[in-house]
């Protein structure tokens, strides 16, 4: 995994620094971007104010806060998934019966997000070199970013020792880095110089301000580290307080009787928190980027090139209209990843070997896989038109077509979703194979018009097929084509489970 993470995010900083090159080829073209950059509040917010107007101070701003704070995704899943998922596996417990330390576990999943991260920075710093950047201020930014992924990595192992499950480790960490986005975002948009209060209290804030290709302040990179030795020292002495499989913050016991009456309520139970999460995130998202819309010129300018970007990638009905399109589709894009990890919920449950107690009653594989199933197909819909309808109230304007198009976006995402019930229902060991699948669909509706990939290239995404809307045309066929396609793979995928061994 940590390969593939590393490799995307630099390849996304490569791609971010040659877009950059190649649409704003003058530094007369790149001052005026910043100038209006930095007058729109609502850009400040998303991506921060701009402190230098060179091929490497664009890129910086671009990447800086989005790039910190994928890397502390990064730092939360590997973390996480040393710590709190071996003890609750069992896996820990195992090996602590011999001679591995208390403090071991932790250890090793520090080492591993360091690991992590530093490749992360070695593969920044190369790719920006290698775009043209100047070395200094490349080593600044993936100095930062990888500084606030370790910073969230200790928070990660802070959240595992006061929950008992992954999740919930997971959720809270998660948590935090939103809260400090939130922050720097809220900082960002009263202040076009990364002064504000709200800024500073952010360590996503304090990445930005490193100011890469902008005269660096290296200082902020000693706060980072001291940071990250505060939280390891609060983590080791946790971790060296409580015993293996408990918390310092026990969970709730259920009621005495138990109110779950059916496999799909269960099902409900177990992906409430995610359903509801994505939907508070897409809404909260699109409000930010229906704020964007009124803007859009102000972003494009006259750049030819930015243009045609976002007339690829949203069509050609007029420039907000394709601003937009452009976003309904990352929604979808996005929503994908949902649908996929909502999907493979019924391989957790089957490896964990939670499934086989409750199949071994009255409960059948179809009704069991179904719950599942409808919560991931129900709550794809759900997380969209809360995507829709933030981005409705954001731009104040026509809110049926906003909220249309990004429903409209449905029948890809069944689509990739039929596609992982088939893999996990036929070929379960193969069934992670649906996160590259999805990944390479979001590859190529977010970067590839950037790189100006043949349209037969984009239209391999089923994504790249669907009408774009709002001002597009509404085409049918397309869109009732995805959908039988992932009814059929759903189904196949369902007749594939009820026949094969549940062990294998």
């Amino acid at each position: 995994m940590m390969p593939v993470w590393v490799l995307a995010l630099g390849a996304s900083y490569s791609s971010v620094a040659s877009s950059t090159s190649s649409l704003y080829r003058t530094a007369a073209e790149r001052a005026d971007l910043a100038r209006s950059m930095n007058a729109n509040s609502s850009l400040r917010a998303l991506y921060g104010p701009v402190f230098n107007d060179s091929l490497g101070g664009i890129t910086a701003w671009k990447m800086a806060a989005f790039g910190a704070a994928l890397a502390a995704v990064l730092s939360l899943v590997v973390v996480v998934r040393h710590t709190r998922e071996e003890e609750e596996s069992g896996r820990q417990e195992l090996l602590s019966s011999a001679e591995v330390g208390r403090r071991a576990p932790l250890t090793a999943a520090l080492l591993a997000a360091l690991t992590a991260q530093t490749a992360l920075a070695v593969v920044t710093v190369a790719a920006l070199v290698a775009a043209g950047a100047p070395g200094g201020g490349s080593v600044a930014l993936a100095l930062a970013v990888a500084g606030v992924g370790m910073l969230f990595a200790c928070t990660a192992a802070i959240a595992a020792q006061f929950t008992e499950s992954a999740r919930a480790a997971k959720g809270i960490t998660a948590a935090v880095i939103g809260a400090a986005y939130v922050l720097k975002a809220a900082g960002d948009a009263t202040s076009d110089h990364g002064s504000a209060v709200a800024t500073r209290l952010s360590p996503i804030g304090w990445a930005e301000n490193v100011r890469p290709y902008a005269a660096e302040r290296w200082w902020l990179l000693l706060v980072l580290a001291a940071a990250v030795g505060i939280q390891a020292v609060l983590a080791y002495a946790l971790a060296g307080r409580r015993d293996i499989g408990l918390s310092f913050l026990p969970a709730r016991p259920g009621p005495a009787r138990g109110g779950l009456g059916t496999a799909g309520a269960l099902a409900w139970r177990l992906q409430r928190g995610s359903v509801l999460g994505w939907s508070a995130g897409f809404l909260l998202a699109g409000m930010v980027f229906g704020g964007m819309a009124d803007g859009a010129a102000d972003l494009v300018g006259d750049n030819k090139g930015t243009r045609e970007i976002f007339q690829r990638m949203g069509g050609h009905s007029g420039l907000t209209d394709a601003f937009l399109a452009a976003i309904t589709g990352m929604l979808g894009m996005v929503t994908a990843l949902f649908i996929v990890a909502s999907v493979l919920r019924l391989h957790g449950e089957e490896t964990s070997q939670r499934a086989e107690p409750l199949l071994a009653g009255a409960v059948g594989r179809l009704r069991w896989a179904a719950g599942h199933l409808i919560v991931a197909f129900a709550g794809s819909a759900a997380v969209l038109l809360a995507g829709g309808t933030g981005l409705a109230v954001g731009y104040g304007h026509r809110p049926g077509p906003v909220i249309g198009a990004a429903l409209a976006q449905l029948p890809a995402v069944w689509a990739l979703g039929g596609l992982t019930v088939l893999l996990y229902g036929a070929v379960p060991k193969a069934a992670p194979a649906a996160w590259a699948v999805a990944g390479l669909a979001l590859a190529l509706g977010w970067i590839g018009p950037a790189l100006d990939l043949p349209q037969p290239v984009l239209d391999l995404s089923p994504f790249g097929q669907l009408p774009k809307l709002p001002g597009g045309r509404m085409d049918w066929p397309p869109v009732l084509v995805l959908t039988s396609i992932a009814a059929a793979l759903a189904a196949a995928g369902l007749a594939a489970l009820r026949r094969r061994d549940m062990s294998g």
